[in-house]
């Protein structure tokens, strides 16, 4: 039996040179998604040490907003 999505979901990308905003931009519109009910997951290579080891587990932009994640 296989079982087929009734609501198949999207990948996005967010793509531009450093400091234009990416991680502003995906935490923007996570945030959105949450408060429309909607079902999101965020990952994060576990290569991605360049904050603090304490934030391994959240995506964070350069202004310090951050957003929870998995760390893959």
């Amino acid at each position: 039996m296989e079982l087929i999505p009734s609501r198949p979901g999207t990948v996005e990308v967010i793509a531009g040179c450093m400091f234009s905003g990416k991680s502003e931009e995906l935490i923007r519109r996570l945030r959105r998604a949450v408060y429309a009910r909607q079902k999101v997951q965020a990952f994060k290579p576990a290569i991605d040490t360049r904050w603090d080891s304490d934030r391994q587990g959240e995506i964070q932009s350069h202004d310090r907003r951050t957003i929870p994640s998995t760390v893959i």
